[in-house]
């Protein structure tokens, strides 16, 4: 039986309303970890776009193709969390992340995987982004403001 390694290329999808209302998941494996949908391409040769729809339907149930879906032209790169580098082949520890936002007409019923996570809540960006575990996830979704009005607030 040989072992399937994650690819270290994934995408961050934030989901949000017109309103800037945005969605969070608790993730399962780590109760009190609020955070956007994400996953890693699950081939090498996968479109970026495809493996934002999949990981939108898998960890929500929304159809990601009847959405206003965006590729924001963005990628970090960071360091695993040590705890998930199990899940990665020997030696990595750096993911390449590519953000994409997935607006949505308003605040839909979410079917999680209970696999992946625990419950769902809809929140105001900003306070989504301070119940974000991650700060990448938090500056990309305090970035929906700009994106959606061109401008911030002072």
């Amino acid at each position: 039986m040989s072992v399937i390694f994650k690819i270290p290329e994934s995408v961050l999808v934030v989901i949000y309303t017109a309103q800037l209302r945005t969605l969070l998941l608790e993730r399962a494996d780590h109760p009190g970890f609020w955070q956007s949908v994400t996953g890693s391409k699950d081939q090498p040769d996968e479109a970026l776009v495809e493996t934002a729809r999949r990981e939108v339907a898998e960890e929500t149930g929304i159809d990601a193709t009847r959405q206003v879906l965006t590729d924001w032209q963005h990628s970090i790169e960071y360091e695993i969390y040590p705890r998930w580098r199990a899940r990665y082949a020997p030696g990595v520890t750096r993911n390449r992340e590519h953000w994409f936002g997935l607006r949505v007409a308003d605040e839909l019923a979410v079917t999680l995987s209970p696999r992946e996570h625990l419950r769902y809540v809809w929140l105001d960006f900003r306070e989504a982004a301070r119940r974000c575990f991650s700060p990448s996830n938090a500056e990309a979704i305090l970035q929906l403001e700009r994106r959606e009005t061109g401008v911030v607030a002072q």
